[in-house]
């Protein structure tokens, strides 16, 4: 990992860079996304180069996120992300895990199955490969400069989270790193090289990877297929009276951090009846999103 720059994000009106504590400009020369000023200009963040580069300069990009403390691990959240209205795909939303700092991203698309830091989940820039197609469409996987349109999920959409302490999380990131590996070794769709071939919305997505990992390592009882009903489901067993004590269980909304890149999020409906109830329920046991 490359080096952590740290300071107060700041703008001369020509360039952006972080202004250390003893005033001087850091990451002058490097292209910072507008994005991040429209949120965090005069406000402490970190920084870091990633090994992608962008288009524009061809230099590394540069990613920012907040100067805010971390969970300490162990630890784990089940991140459920809000629908992207652009596309079709994204209709049920998507759900993703983050297990002592390291989380796991399933999906349809190849390029979109990884294991990333909580600052790239969150916050990467829409820039170079990263970024939305230019010319309008939504994906464009084009061999010299694809455009995959994955930038930081904070900044697409609205993310509900659940935060859990007392798992088995060593289990846990092992069961999750065997299905990534796994996946990542079955070939293509050969009708779609993008996609990955074992794709299923019912039986293998982004949600069921998720939920058959916890049911594996300690939690059988959990129900549920779509992304919006497996994260309900797992609030409510998790935070079950049989559970009490052994884990600690809360519940956090973290809202889209809005950008020109990118269209307001919408809310998922629960397919499933019983998750209908137990969203009502939930906040009896003092979690309510």
């Amino acid at each position: 990992m490359d080096d952590v720059f740290e300071g107060v994000l700041d703008s001369d009106g020509a360039s952006a860079f972080l202004r250390a504590p003893d005033g001087a400009r850091l990451l002058a020369d490097e292209l910072i996304w507008p994005g991040y000023l429209s949120h965090w200009h005069g406000r402490g963040v970190r920084a870091r180069r990633l090994p992608q580069r962008d288009y524009e300069r061809g230099r590394p990009i540069v990613i920012l996120w907040p100067d805010e403390p971390r969970p300490a691990p162990p630890f784990v959240e089940l991140y459920y992300n809000e629908r992207l209205i652009r596309y079709p795909s994204s209709r049920l939303g998507h759900l993703s895990v983050d297990v002592d700092g390291e989380v796991f991203n399933f999906a349809m698309l190849r390029n979109e199955i990884e294991v990333l830091t909580p600052e790239e989940y969150f916050y990467r820039p829409a820039l170079g490969e990263f970024a939305p197609d230019p010319i309008g469409g939504t994906y464009r996987e084009d061999p010299v400069r694809p455009y995959y349109d994955k930038f930081g999920r904070l900044f697409m959409r609205t993310v509900h989270v659940l935060h859990v302490e007392g798992m088995d999380t060593r289990a846990l990131s092992a069961r999750l790193h065997r299905a990534m590996e796994e996946i990542l070794s079955t070939p293509a769709d050969p009708r779609r090289p993008d996609r990955w071939g074992g794709f299923s919305t019912m039986t293998r997505s982004c949600a069921t990877i998720v939920r058959d990992a916890l049911r594996d390592t300690g939690h059988p009882e959990l129900d549920g297929v779509f992304p919006r009903d497996v994260f309900v489901a797992a609030a409510w067993h998790l935070s079950a009276p049989r559970w009490k004590g052994a884990l600690r269980v809360s519940l956090r909304r973290m809202p889209q951090l809005r950008v020109h890149e990118a269209p307001p999020s919408r809310m998922t409906p629960l397919l499933d009846p019983r998750n209908r109830v137990r969203l009502g329920l939930l906040a009896l046991r003092g979690l309510r999103l």
